[in-house]
């Protein structure tokens, strides 16, 4: 089953600047291991040196310090490092000498250390613990970042001296040099470099622009979604739910106010898991409506003038650079390269789908009659409790059947951790003296099979208001060989946490879920690259899921299952017959995953088709997106968007603008991978050996179909792996 991370680097996604370089390089930290450290280059002097984020960090690994980091630091901290930033520029601006590719595109590699490092563990902060004062903090200084990303990348003069070394000393480079300089000179390009002052100038105005309606989106959303509660009144109203489930709903009421004894809260995807078990279906319906009308304008929030107005701007910025619309702009840096090849593959997919969705849906309304009547019409918030019962029917088993065999601790330790450590050689330790932002964080060093120290990792699992929704991977900082820095990469999670003294459990969806975000995390801390704008996951959108993606292979590799699939009480291993029973219902009704996938794509896909004069108004927004969804085959009420327009936060507020494609087209990378580690030996070291050395290791500093070519051997992907994986 396709899990969706929200990673982009995840900076909120700061789609701008050389953010070019700052979101996708992060931070530093010197591989001096036990040492103190002293990085993060030139701290500066006056009124902010005692402020920690302008400090060398004292930690082993260079980790930030969260028990000195106050939120008043972080304001005086980002001023302070732009005005360095702005320093760094200058000096490579006044160089009297001819431009050079150790003067120019190296000292620019260089500058911006101190920002990264400030604005990588901010805006860790702004999606996973965005307190008001962080909240203030990011109204402040996105304005400023975006006013640097501006003065940067429209810079004549640094832009001529970057041109100069692409086109007189470019093709005498190599290896990273030559990958860094062509990064550096397209960045500035695609960002309009080359633009008359005219255009230039309102380049520069929509930049501004679209950072505002970003920060009001990363606002107005998470407000909607935790504003579209259910409050329940009775423990009867929750009938067919987990006693584990109710507990949560009781404490979720309780931090939420405690209007009334129960309250149910959604999730950042259209379906909610919850609808399996209710057998209210009045609540059922409360709860599906909730969802897919928390920011439509029908309850007290609105995100149609955001979403129409960012694909008003994307549509005039694509004008501005000579392309018909955002989604040709957007996906010339991709594998897919145009939105031709995009729709030719989501066609292929499509007309596979169909029919086999329409018998999914005719079956499971058939079995419904079987209670409900012959006149029972299946509504979508009736489709999961349904398919729940005949899953449980056909397998003779229940979510809550396998629930206790999925501790969350055992499944990271005894899984992906487990996996991790057959495959790669990697070996993990809790450090409890590594300080975190909040208390449910732990901190595990990561070190090779001969003992070298590779990164730390952390990870944040269980959810609380001050989070958005969905699951992601980034980093504190991203690994440099040429900053001697390692990587602090983290994964966060919105898993209910069980009371105090009980293990918290998963469903199997978040089992796969934790493995697929740990394929992002390995990315990170297995990369080997001289330059921080290239390593990790600095990869093309329809490059970057493939490999955590991939990693969900071995949740499900009989050895792997056996080690973390223990109950949560005994100890005792999953029993054979109810293990083979799960195993084999993991395809079962896949369709509607599919389905939900291929229908988020193509609404990305066709809001960003349309040229400056054919956005919509925010009135008829959700107009176009049915009609959309109708003029490529996917209209259906009982399988709506994974994501629908208003909530759709991966292409409104994240980094994911004309490239949510991208997750199907890096399954059929992944499966391709999965396919030649199941011929080649699932867990052989050698094989993982030869998958980090040309691929996880390598980011980007390679054609990025080379490298698939030279693990695979395969020329091209085969898209027929998708369907066959998926059981369809």
């Amino acid at each position: 089953m396709l899990h969706l991370s929200v990673h982009y680097y995840n900076h909120k996604s700061i789609n701008f600047m050389r953010i070019a370089k700052m979101i996708l390089t992060i931070c530093c930290v010197s591989a001096m291991i036990q040492a103190p450290v002293v990085a993060y280059g030139h701290t500066g002097a006056g009124p902010e040196t005692g402020n920690p984020l302008l400090q060398p960090s004292t930690l082993p690994f260079g980790a930030p310090d969260f028990s000195k980091i106050k939120a008043t630091d972080y304001l005086p901290a980002i001023e302070a490092a732009i005005q360095q930033q702005r320093e760094e520029i200058r000096a490579i601006v006044e160089n009297k000498k001819k431009a050079t590719f150790e003067n120019t595109i190296l000292a620019y590699e260089k500058s911006g250390v101190l920002l990264d490092k400030v604005t990588s563990i901010f805006f860790g902060l702004v999606s996973a613990d965005k307190t008001p004062e962080i909240a203030e903090t990011e109204r402040k200084v996105m304005p400023m970042l975006t006013d640097l990303e501006n003065e940067i990348m429209f810079n004549p003069t640094l832009f001529a001296r970057i041109k100069y070394v692409y086109d007189h000393q470019y093709k005498k480079l190599k290896g990273e040099d030559k990958k860094l300089t062509e990064e550096v000179y397209k960045s500035f390009v695609r960002s309009g470099a080359l633009l008359s002052e005219e255009k230039m100038a309102r380049m520069k105005e929509i930049n501004l622009r679209i950072a505002d309606l970003q920060q009001k989106w990363g606002e107005l959303l998470p407000s909607a979604t935790n504003n579209s509660l259910i409050w329940v009144n009775s423990k009867e109203e929750l009938s067919g739910l987990s006693e584990a489930d109710i507990a949560q709903c009781a404490k979720d009421a309780e931090s939420r106010g405690g209007k009334t004894p129960y309250c149910i809260v959604i999730i950042n995807t259209t379906q909610q898991p919850l609808l399996s078990s209710l057998d209210n279906r009045q609540l059922r319906k409360r709860v599906y409506e909730a969802s897919i009308h928390r920011s439509d304008g029908s309850r007290s929030f609105n995100t149609f003038p955001i979403v129409t107005e960012i694909a008003q701007l994307r549509a005039e910025k694509a004008k501005l650079m000579g392309y018909d619309n955002y989604a040709s702009f957007s996906l010339e840096k991709t594998m897919a390269k145009t939105p031709e090849q995009v729709y030719s593959f989501l066609r292929q997919l499509i007309g596979e789908y169909t029919p086999k969705a329409a018998a999914e849906t005719k079956a499971i309304e058939d079995y419904a009659r079987k209670t409900e009547g012959t006149d029972f019409e299946l509504q979508p918030y009736d489709r999961f409790y349904y398919s729940a019962k005949m899953k449980k029917e056909t397998f003779n088993f229940s979510e809550d059947d396998v629930k206790p065999y999925f501790n969350i601790d055992s499944v990271l330790v005894n899984g992906v951790f487990y996996a991790a450590n057959r495959v790669y050689g990697l070996n993990f330790k809790e450090r409890k003296d590594i300080p975190v932002y909040h208390p449910d964080m732990k901190v595990y060093e990561v070190t090779d099979k001969d003992g070298k120290t590779l990164a730390l990792f952390y990870n944040d699992y269980f959810r609380r208001p001050t989070k958005r929704g969905g699951a992601w991977m980034s980093s504190f900082a991203k690994q440099s060989g040429l900053r001697q820095q390692l990587p602090l990469i983290y994964n966060v999670c919105n898993n209910a946490k069980a009371p105090e003294g009980q293990p918290s459990l998963l469903t199997w969806d978040e089992v796969t879920t934790l493995f697929h975000e740990f394929g992002h995390a390995l990315h990170g801390i297995l990369s080997n690259c001289r330059y921080n704008t290239l390593s990790g996951t600095a990869v093309a959108r329809d490059f970057v899921e493939m490999p955590s993606q991939f990693n969900e292979f071995f949740a499900s590799v009989p050895e792997v299952f056996d080690h973390y699939a223990k109950h949560a009480v005994t100890g005792k291993p999953m029993p054979a017959d109810l293990k083979e029973k799960m195993l084999n219902s993991i395809n079962f009704h896949s369709a509607y995953a599919l389905g939900e996938n291929l229908a988020a794509t193509c609404l990305d896909m066709a809001w960003h088709m349309l040229g400056v004069n054919q956005i919509p108004t925010a009135q008829y927004a959700d107009a176009f997106e049915a009609t959309a969804l109708k003029d490529i085959g996917l209209y259906d009420v009982q399988i709506p968007p994974r994501y629908s327009t208003s909530y759709f936060n991966h292409v409104w507020g994240g980094g994911y603008a004309a490239g949510y494609y991208s997750y199907l087209w890096t399954e059929v990378l992944a499966d391709n991978i999965a396919d030649y580690f199941k011929s080649h030996g699932a867990l052989k070291p050698e094989v993982g050996q030869a998958l980090r050395d040309k691929i996880l290791s390598r980011g980007n500093t390679k054609d990025l179909m080379e490298m698939f070519t030279d693990f695979t051997g395969m020329k091209a992907p085969d898209t027929s792996s998708l369907l066959k994986a998926r059981g369809l």
